[in-house]
């Protein structure tokens, strides 16, 4: 068993040594019950307790001996308690009950580092609580989370807004959007209820520092006096990020625990203010604490792209410029998606979808091999990529506008955000020199797709170039497919020959469906990036390096935004976007092979 340092039991004559039990599950006793893990401060609180620990007797000879302290040291605080009972101890590391009459001791740590020991609580503040987001996503993906087992036991959940409502409104907002999944039927009722009891509401108001300060107090009430890590879910405008963050990080963060923060994008509305924003964020916390979020990125399909690069020995000597010829990124959507009224302030589509969810995806397509999965160097990686791709220029960018989207009924038709962004980008590294990648993302087309197709090289010297009657057959060149939207797929295209007689080939796909494979519900991607929260996993959520990088990219473009210098080209609702989008494909010898 490993041991911890001792905390003393000082008597009249001698100390006797106490080694607190570790990473074992102990029973509560009438009141409660605390663990020490190493390297932490053992501390006083106001609650009576029963110490469960190993004693070792001071006189190890003697087959038994008894304790009756005047005194109890707490090691590091120079305080001490009186015992209120005699303990007998023997000489094999009895387990012994000691009873405080005063204390609660509980572990410290720092506000980000792991929990300080298997019995902290967890609380989750969702900030903004009776909006969309949190309604229709956040609070679903909570309560995934809880019946499937994966929240600690000691869990509260805390609505935080300037609606005045009871605890009762609340519960009775969130409870039509939350559902068992198939694999989670049982006892789903039950479940429910006793996850709405964990919820708590706090009226803000329009004081931040005041309402920070009751929230921090109403989760202390809910927390008790052991240890407490805290999530903050900023589910606010842009405009009132900036001081809600600012409040919180002065009012709200425990001191018992870790405290993290999730932050939604746009992160900022272009380099300036996205600057401001990472200036003033880590000003009131560390970097590691910071959990920016696009929930795109908590896809399968994204998580897979590591896996499928660096454990397939297949594919890791052709992922360069020698074999690929083109990578193209598909984000499609059917529907207009109000975008003008959604960025009144933003750059449409390019503060949404591209600046995090594009560019994320092609970093981690385009990254090397990182020393391990650790999440930093992960995010190394990341980053170096982002900052070798070229800065866009005009020619190689095409914005464009759905004539069916909400924004047309402005009357200022100069203002209009882009809802589609076509681009080639360029990565000037050894492995990708040369490739371009090709970016469409739009709202209000023709079908939802969400996609990376991959295109190979042609085989040099066709040697099938005739088919059996003498026919000319080009060979189709193959792709690696990797589908997310419509059904989740890993497709490759290969040149198969027809069975019979004569050399006659068509192209065949190799369809890994998921659906098909898996008998499982697709798990939400709220409900992984809230996962990876909780476990400290922040490999798929930007650092404030990457966030610039990517700003950096976009500048020339918003720029020319900024100056009424960029033409939106109008498309029609459900078509396949702006005809020019075509002309920039072509003049790099590309065709769109979704079209």
């Amino acid at each position: 068993m490993a041991l911890l340092s001792p905390v003393s039991l000082s008597t009249s004559s001698s100390e006797t040594s106490i080694v607190p039990s570790i990473y074992r599950k102990l029973s509560v006793l009438p009141t409660v019950v605390v663990r020490s893990f190493p390297s932490h401060t053992i501390k006083k609180s106001r609650t009576q307790i029963n110490y469960v620990a190993y004693v070792q007797p001071h006189d190890i000879n003697r087959p038994r001996s008894s304790i009756r302290s005047t005194s109890f040291n707490v090691e590091g605080t120079g305080s001490t308690t009186s015992l209120d009972e005699e303990v007998i101890i023997d000489t094999s590391w009895t387990e012994a009950s000691i009873k405080l009459p005063l204390p609660l001791f509980e572990t410290q740590s720092s506000n980000s580092g792991a929990p300080t020991d298997d019995s902290a609580s967890l609380s989750i503040a969702v900030i903004g609580a009776t909006g969309v987001l949190a309604r229709k996503k956040i609070f679903p993906a909570l309560f995934v989370l809880y019946y499937s087992g994966q929240l600690p036991e000691k869990i509260g959940i805390f609505g935080y807004s300037r609606k005045i409502l009871t605890e009762e409104d609340l519960r009775a907002i969130i409870a039509p959007t939350l559902s068992c999944r198939i694999d989670h039927q049982e006892n789903c009722e039950e479940k429910m209820d006793a996850f709405l009891k964990r919820i708590f509401y706090l009226y803000g108001g329009y004081d931040n520092q005041e309402g920070m300060s009751k929230l921090n107090t109403l989760m202390e009430e809910v927390e008790g006096k052991f240890g407490a890590n805290r999530i903050f879910y900023l589910s606010v405008p842009q405009e009132a990020l900036d001081d809600v963050a600012s409040s919180l990080a002065e009012k709200a963060q425990t001191q018992r625990g870790w405290n993290r923060v999730i932050i939604e994008k746009p992160f900022g509305l272009g380099s300036f203010s996205s600057h401001q924003l990472t200036t003033s964020l880590l000003s009131n916390f560390e970097e590691k604490q910071l959990y920016r979020t696009d929930h795109l990125l908590g896809r399968n399909t994204i998580e897979n792209l590591a896996v499928l690069r660096f454990s397939n020995l297949v594919f890791m000597p052709l992922w360069n410029q020698s074999y690929i010829h083109n990578i193209q990124v598909t984000f499609s959507e059917e529907l207009g998606m109000q975008t003008s009224a959604r960025y009144p302030k933003g750059y449409g589509i390019l503060g949404d979808v591209v600046h995090s969810h594009i560019f994320q995806t092609v970093a981690l397509l385009a990254m090397e091999p990182p020393v391990t999965l650790d999440d930093e160097d992960i995010r190394y990686e990341k980053v170096k990529v982002l900052k070798s791709i070229r800065k866009l220029g005009s020619s190689d960018v095409i914005l464009g506008h759905s004539k069916a989207d909400s924004g047309s009924n402005f009357k200022d038709v100069e203002n209009l955000m882009p809802t589609y962004f076509g681009a080639v980008l360029h990565i000037d590294n050894a492995r990708w020199d040369g490739v371009p990648f090709l970016i469409k993302a739009g709202r209000g087309l023709k079908k939802n797709r969400v996609e990376i197709r991959i295109q190979f090289r042609r085989v040099p010297g066709n040697i099938y170039r005739k088919d059996g009657g003498g026919h000319m057959q080009d060979l189709v060149t193959n792709e690696l497919i990797l589908r997310d939207v419509p059904d989740e797929a890993i497709l490759i295209r290969i040149n198969n020959k027809i069975p019979g007689l004569g050399m006659n080939l068509e192209v065949s796909e190799l369809n890994l469906l998921y659906k098909d494979k898996y008998n499982v519900d697709v798990t939400d991607s709220y409900e992984q990036l809230l996962h990876d929260v909780i476990d400290g996993d922040n490999h798929l959520f930007m650092r404030s390096d990457e966030v610039e990088a990517a700003w950096n990219i976009l500048s020339p473009v918003l720029s020319e935004l900024d100056n009424n210098n960029v033409t939106l080209e109008h498309y029609e609702f459900g078509s396949k976007g702006p005809d020019k989008a075509g002309n920039l494909w072509a003049k790099h010898g590309v065709k769109w092979l979704d079209d």
